[in-house]
């Protein structure tokens, strides 16, 4: 009697834990009917915070579930995770890709830097570029409209004449980068400043704009350009590569999930330098989060649906 009742003792204890074993997996979302989430990454400052946020609400407006691994670093930090599977996709600058990632030379034409970054990476990594965006975020240099009329500039060669009456103010690192200043001496001729103002990044437009210099170091879709009613000084010898920027995504999961192309590639016309101008002075400007702009930005375009 004794061994019939642990018999079924034992039956019933088996039958309870294969019922737990199974709801478990059923309620699960790594049970093995759960799709995999596409890992949407970022690199470490405002225009990657909004730009990889848009993609992450478009991809999940379509269908895809997503998994967000924003502010990750700088480029290099982002091309390893990619390469590592740690993300699926994150945007990236045509001329990062070009210069720093595969380290080529610089290029001044668009659909050349597009075309060698794309060769590149599917040969190299094979990893794929989407559709790139016109905006266009290259280094650039940046006055005060007041500035540009007093001295009669418009063009980097215009400033290089009167050089010698003007202080630029911008990062540190700057004054010796090969695509920096001594990239654009090179190019337009061995000027000497009347002052180089080392600040951090964040108060190279607070200086410009409150009088302490006369020329800033810039970047092509800064909010502050738009804000303040700046000047860019047109690159009349194509100095610096393009910057447009595009999702970077492993070969892998397009094979796996076709249409996430064409959800991305929907998004990217729409970026243009005016409008990132402004959705980046939203954030560092007016303090909005990043993701509260890129979900107010995606619902006016029609691409978010109530």
């Amino acid at each position: 009697m004794k061994r019939l009742h642990r018999r079924l003792l034992l039956s019933l204890m088996a039958i309870l834990t294969a019922g737990i074993l199974i709801a478990c997996a059923a309620g699960s979302p790594t049970g093995s009917n759960a799709p995999t989430p596409i890992k949407v990454g970022s690199k470490d400052f405002t225009e990657q915070f909004i730009i990889g946020e848009m993609y992450a609400l478009a991809l999940e407006q379509a269908g895809f579930p997503v998994e967000r691994k924003l502010n990750l670093g700088g480029t290099p930090v982002a091309q390893a995770a990619l390469e590592s599977s740690e993300i699926d996709l994150y945007p990236e600058y045509t001329g990062t890709g070009l210069l720093t990632v595969l380290k080529l030379p610089v290029e001044s034409d668009q659909q050349a830097v597009f075309q060698k970054v794309s060769e590149g990476y599917r040969q190299k990594y094979n990893l794929t570029w989407l559709d790139p965006a016109p905006m266009n975020n290259t280094q650039a240099l940046a006055m005060t409209e007041a500035g540009a009329q007093k001295f009669g500039i418009k063009t980097i060669s215009d400033m290089a004449t009167k050089a010698s009456e003007l202080t630029l103010i911008g990062p540190p690192e700057f004054e010796v980068r090969e695509d920096g200043l001594p990239g654009i001496k090179a190019k337009y001729g061995n000027f000497e400043l009347k002052e180089y103002k080392a600040v951090d990044p964040g108060l190279r437009y607070k200086g410009l704009v409150d009088g302490e210099a006369d020329v800033a170091v810039a970047f092509g879709t800064d909010g502050e350009i738009n804000a303040y009613k700046l000047v860019l000084l047109q690159d009349d010898k194509q100095l610096f590569p393009p910057y447009q920027i595009a999702p970077v995504v492993r070969q892998e999961v397009l094979d796996a999930n076709p249409t996430l192309a064409d959800t991305l590639n929907a998004l990217a016309p729409k970026l243009t330098n005016e409008t990132m101008q402004r959705l980046n002075y939203e954030v560092s400007g007016k303090q909005r989060e990043p993701a509260d702009v890129a979900k107010e930005f995606l619902t006016q375009e029609g691409i978010l649906k109530g």
